[in-house]
């Protein structure tokens, strides 16, 4: 139980500070960038009803790997061209300009506090059709922020303009942020890292996103032993009724 821990703590200092690994940009013929597009075709058909445009990733709690798997996930996305707009909702730690290397000067947190335009706050990336709105500055009301009309009103504006809208929001157990976003966006799943994140965590996160009636799509599962599966996206379930 401490070795989890201490790799955890790693792990989350070390994204905090260089952000996370894109590794289906980095190296997209390896074995994890193909399991990410088994991800990508699993998503697609988890909806037959509506096209979904717009998904949140998130999980039970920290240091889990939930930024790791929607910026991959968005990459892959973009690659299979379409038009995607990746935005980190994660309004208290934030490390998706870090990944980017992006100017978190005006973001997320400006525009839903009136201090910024949508053309502001909406930036280019490397990848062709990936385009990412930061955090911006850290706000003291994060959860007020997020559960605003205001939020409500720029995913449905941005859902015009994108053909994916990919939402990295903070684990479920520890905020209500997820919650809130949980109930606007069109499909949300859940980061399970195996043998680090407790049954019970996920118990509890998977309850409380029913509560707000969000729309589990399902999990993926990362981390998995490479003796077991592969290392990312070796499961990909739904947690349908």
């Amino acid at each position: 139980m401490g070795l989890f821990k201490s790799k955890k703590k790693k792990i989350d200092n070390y994204s905090l500070k260089h952000g996370v690994g894109l590794v289906t940009y980095n190296d997209p013929m390896s074995t994890v960038s193909e399991q990410f597009k088994t991800i990508r075709t699993n998503i697609q058909f988890s909806s037959v009803d509506k096209k979904l445009k717009s998904i949140l990733f998130t999980s039970s709690a920290r240091s889990e790997g939930k930024s790791t798997v929607s910026n991959n996930m968005a990459v892959t996305q973009a690659k299979q061209g379409d038009r995607v707009l990746l935005i980190d909702a994660d309004l208290r730690r934030p490390i998706m300009h870090k990944t980017f290397n992006l100017n978190n000067g005006y973001g997320l947190s400006n525009y839903l506090s009136g201090n910024a335009r949508l053309e502001d706050i909406v930036q280019r990336t490397m990848i062709d059709n990936l385009f990412v709105i930061t955090s911006g500055p850290i706000p003291p009301n994060p959860s007020e922020l997020l559960g605003s009309v205001r939020t409500q009103q720029l995913l449905d504006s941005l859902s015009q303009q994108f053909d994916l809208l990919i939402l990295d929001a903070p684990p479920v157990n520890a905020v209500t942020d997820s919650q809130v976003l949980g109930s606007m966006v069109d499909g949300v799943i859940l980061v399970i890292p195996q043998g680090i994140a407790k049954k019970s965590g996920v118990a509890r996160a998977k309850q409380l996103l029913e509560t707000v009636h969000a729309n589990i799509l399902g999990f993926v599962m990362n981390r998995v032993s490479e003796t077991s599966s592969s290392k990312y996206g070796g499961y990909y379930g739904a947690y349908k009724k």
